[in-house]
């Protein structure tokens, strides 16, 4: 399960225990804040997308969605995210439970700018019932991402 490998991931830090796993479901942005009794915006969703034939995570806000113009102007190409069994087998996590963390080798992560604004984020943790609360600082450590981008709109400080 992919979630057991997010566990070893954070293992590796000493931060399983900070893991949370939920009875309810947190596969969207919605349910996610609900069982952590959130704000949506704090949760940190991860999109996949191919770029010349290679799978990259862009991690947002919850209230934040893709710009197609940013997207473009930043990739290079329009945003195509991958298919539900694309996100599975390339990235390593399903659908719901997508995250930075202990995924396939070989895939850029990008953390988007609408994050900024928070202390602490909430992503998931490879399962559609979890996440970690991180805070930036933890998040581009932990992620091993490659750079920040700006390819959202629609959220607000």
């Amino acid at each position: 399960m992919a979630i057991e490998r997010v566990r070893e991931y954070f293992a590796e830090y000493n931060m399983e225990s900070r893991i949370q796993e939920f009875d309810v479901s947190s596969a969207t942005v919605e349910l996610a804040a609900a069982a952590l009794n959130c704000e949506p915006k704090r949760i940190a969703k991860t999109l996949s997308f191919m770029v010349d034939g290679r799978a990259l995570l862009v991690v947002t806000a919850g209230d934040a969605k893709v710009d197609n113009r940013k997207y473009k102007d930043r990739f290079g190409v329009k945003a195509k995210m991958l298919s539900a069994d694309e996100v599975e087998n390339l990235v390593g996590h399903a659908v719901g439970g997508v995250c930075p963390f202990g995924i396939n080798e070989g895939i850029d992560v990008y953390l988007d700018e609408s994050l900024k604004r928070f202390n602490t984020v909430f992503p998931a943790c490879g399962s559609s019932n979890s996440a970690i609360e991180l805070t930036i600082e933890e998040l581009e450590k932990y992620s091993g991402f490659k750079a920040w981008v700006d390819v959202c709109k629609e959220w607000f400080t």
